[in-house]
Order: structure tokens, then sequence, then C-alpha cells
């Protein structure tokens, strides 16, 4: 009964038992699970609809609209419409009709959840007054200030903006700015190879546009196994994308009919516009850190423990604003641990150390566990066992034979050490293995994809190939 009157009295302090400052993943986790447990919950979004950045900005439209060009090239590629004197074309604006329908579907969905939930929404631009108290400036109307027992940082990040670089200039774009391009480029150049840039180096090479890669490194996805980086720079090569490895820019001049980009190595580059996909920002320079005693680091992250907590107690952060991995997957799952953590003080669940990475170029990419190079280094024995997708027959209907899956696995124990996929439906073919992968007590053996029977014709075929090439690896 003690307990019960102690809660009342705490709740009569505060406006909500929880205030969470975003509605992206990381955001809506929180949220779900903390309204689902009981709790009065409130929830801040600057922008008019929810979703965040992830929903309006990131991976929603950009995966909307790398799906809309692999059809085409799909279409183009198919012998069954391969019409002789006809040909057909696509523009940037076109496929980003079909964005803006995904994300109207799914800014429905997402608001559902929030009126089902009974879950208040806010509208307007968050800061701290203390670490109790959020000031709200919402687009139209005063501000007003709501206060909570819990504080959940969702903020998100940004495109990393540097200062000597025009923004506003009509043919000058980041990966935010890029979905409100109204013309049709016939030549870009995109500066930075992250995975953002060689996302969208594929969909504009395959709207046939022509395609400068700048990648300050010395390859494409170096924290991806080599030879899966490997096969997308054969690829962006064969298909006409220009890559030039190992460059930083000195300055980006704008023209009335385009760009010209400025190389520190002296190299200079012209087209009709430029992509600048290099690096992100936290959201957290306009939330006044200072009056709750916190501060964001020199990207704008903030530092957390394994509960999602920041250095203040009752405040926590999840998803991009606190950095690695930066993956909309995981910051809903931290969002959730987050939850939990507030819920009980404490929570045992922890993000899985082996998350899976899928890169939507055209093929996909996508891996979970150890590469080649990480087993190398730390000498632990492995064989390596593949599948060639132009060997399945499902890939051979579908006319999607580019691609392979490579399994690496333990020479003595037969444990699934990674998994690395490169062509179309790499990301979900993936699962597949990253479920065997998961079990205990031995249940991780890559010989469970001899012995059991898969649908034929189907992709997930290929680790039964891929199993099997392996093992005949031993002796």
């Amino acid at each position: 009964m003690s307990n019960k009157t102690t809660k009342t009295k705490s709740e009569q302090q505060f406006d909500y038992d929880a205030i969470i400052i975003g509605t992206g993943p990381g955001g809506e986790g929180a949220a779900m699970n903390l309204a689902k447990s009981g709790k009065k919950v409130a929830v801040i979004e600057r922008h008019t609809q929810v979703g965040g950045g992830c929903t309006h900005w990131g991976t929603i439209p950009s995966k909307a609209l790398r799906h809309s060009v692999s059809r085409f090239i799909e279409y183009n590629e198919n012998p069954l419409f391969q019409m002789e004197n006809q040909s057909s074309n696509l523009t940037f604006p076109q496929i980003l009709k079909h964005a803006a329908g995904v994300i109207r579907k799914q800014v429905r969905l997402r608001s559902s959840f929030y009126d089902r939930n009974r879950v208040e929404v806010f509208a307007g631009d968050a800061s701290f007054v203390d670490k109790h108290h959020i000031k709200i400036v919402p687009p139209t109307g005063p501000e007003r200030v709501i206060s909570a027992q819990t504080i959940v940082l969702a903020v998100g990040s940004r495109p990393y903006r540097p200062a000597n670089v025009d923004f506003n200039h009509p043919h000058i774009f980041d990966s935010d700015t890029i979905l409100s391009l109204s013309e049709d480029p016939r030549h870009i150049i995109i500066f930075g190879a992250g995975v953002i840039g060689c996302e969208y180096a594929s969909i504009f090479r395959g709207l046939g546009v022509r395609v400068d890669l700048v990648n300050t490194r010395d390859r494409l996805l170096s924290f991806m196994d080599a030879e899966i980086s490997d096969a997308l720079s054969y690829h962006f090569w064969n298909s006409g994308v220009t890559i030039r490895h190992g460059e930083e820019f000195e300055s980006i001049e704008g023209l009335d009919d385009g760009v010209i980009l400025h190389l520190q190595s002296g190299k200079k580059m012209k087209a009709d516009c430029i992509l600048f996909a290099n690096g992100r920002t936290g959201n957290t320079d306009a939330l006044n850190l200072e009056a709750v005693g916190l501060k964001a680091d020199s990207r704008g992250q903030l530092k957390v423990n394994e509960n999602y907590q920041t250095a203040v107690d009752n405040i926590y952060a999840v998803g991009d604003v606190i950095g690695y991995p930066s993956l909309a997957s995981a910051a809903y799952d931290q969002g959730r641990i987050a939850g939990n953590s507030i819920i009980h003080g404490h929570c045992d669940t922890r993000l899985i150390e082996d998350i899976p990475v899928g890169i939507y170029t055209i093929p996909e990419m996508s891996s979970v566990g150890k590469t080649e190079q990480q087993l190398t280094a730390a000498r632990i024995p492995y064989e390596v066992g593949r599948a060639q997708f132009k060997h399945l027959a499902r890939a051979q209907i579908a006319n999607t034979s580019v691609g392979s899956l490579k399994l690496l696995f333990h020479r003595d124990t037969k444990e699934i050490l990674g998994i690395h996929c490169f062509g179309e439906r790499a990301a979900e073919i993936v699962h597949i293995g990253q479920a065997i992968m998961m079990q205990k007590n031995g249940g991780n053996n890559v010989e469970y994809f001899v012995h059991t029977t898969f649908n034929y014709p189907t992709m997930a075929e290929a680790y039964r190939v891929a199993a099997m090439n392996g093992l005949n690896r031993l002796f």
C-alpha cells in the first residue's frame, strides 16, 4: 500500500511519467514499451508528422527509390519486355512520387500506434528548462512547458554540412534535400562513398545518370567483407560509375547551370549537381543541454551506459544520437531496452552482439558476424562455403543471377562465424543464416543447412549449396 501511495505522489509532481523527444524508430520503441506498461507518455516531434528522419528523409524514401529503380532495371533487362526500337525512361522526380506514397502510408500507420496507446503527441521544437521540464515551441501558437519524471532523447541525426559549402545553392544537395530535386540531372557528383553515397550512386546510375562517386577512403565500404565490397566496386565500374578513392574536397563552386568540385589533390570535376553525403551530426545543438549539465561530443552525440542512461540519471538517449550502430533496426530495440530500464530500474536485455547490416545498393549487400579479414587477424581457423546465385533455379527464373552467398564457419566446431551476401534480396536472405547462427548449445552448426530440406526453387537454397561447398573443403 505504501508503494502505491508513493507512486501517486510522484505522479502528481509531473504531467507525465515520461517524455520522449523524437518519433523515429528509437522514440517509437521507447514510447510504445512505456505506454503498454501503463505509463503516461508524451512525445514531442519537431515536424508536423511522426516518423522522424527514418520515415521522411532517410531509410524509407531511399529504399523506396531504390526499389523503383531496381524494378525499372529488371523490366529493361527482361527479354519479355525488350521491344525492338522501343525504349523506356524513368526520371528522378517520377520515382519520388512512389516514395511519397510509401511515406504517407508509414505516417498513417505510425500515427495510429500513438493514438491506440494513448500517447499524446506534441508538434514543435523541444529544449530543456531543467532535468524534468521541457519547453515546446510549436510551429504556430504559444510555447508551453511540460514535465515528466523521465526524459528520453531520440532526436536522431542530420547530414553533416561543412561551413564552407553553400547548401542553399539550387545545385548543391545533402541526403535530406536531395528528395526535393525537381529536375532530372544528366550528371551528378556524389561526395562520400559510405552507405548513403553508395545507395544513391546505385539509384542515379540505374536511371541512366552519369555518376562520379568520390571516396575519402582507399576502398568502398571497408567495414564489409573485402570480397563483398570488391563485388560492389566491380558492378559500379561495370555499370559506368566513375569512382575516385582517397580524395578530400577543397571547395564546391556553385554555377548557374551546375557545380564544380575542387579536390585537395588538385583535381576538378564538373556536373549538373552534387550530393554531399560525408558524415552525420546528432541533433543535440538546440536541446539546451547546458541546462541539465550534459555535453555532446564534436559529432553532436551523447554518451550512455548499458541501459541507455546518460550522465543525468533520469535522462536516457537512443538511436543515432548515441552513435554506433546508427541503424533504424537497432534504434527501435534500443528504445525498447531503455523503456525496460525505466520501468524496472535496470534491464537484463541487451542489443545483440552480431547486428545484421543491410546496404540497399543495386545489387544489395548484407552481412552478419565476422569478416574473413577479422577471422584471419584473430587467427581463428575457418573455412568458406560459397553459392553463386547464377546456379540457383529461382535466380535463373527471376533473371537475378548476379550475386552470391558466403558462409564462414569454424573448421573444428563447424560453428557459423559470419554470413555475407551480395545480390537481389540479400538483406532478406541473410536472416535465414542469422537464425541458425544465434542458436546455443550446439545449435549453431553449418551442417543444419545440409540436413534440412528447403523449398525448391528458392533463394534460400543457397544455404544448402554453400554449406555443402564449404564442408567439402574439410579434410
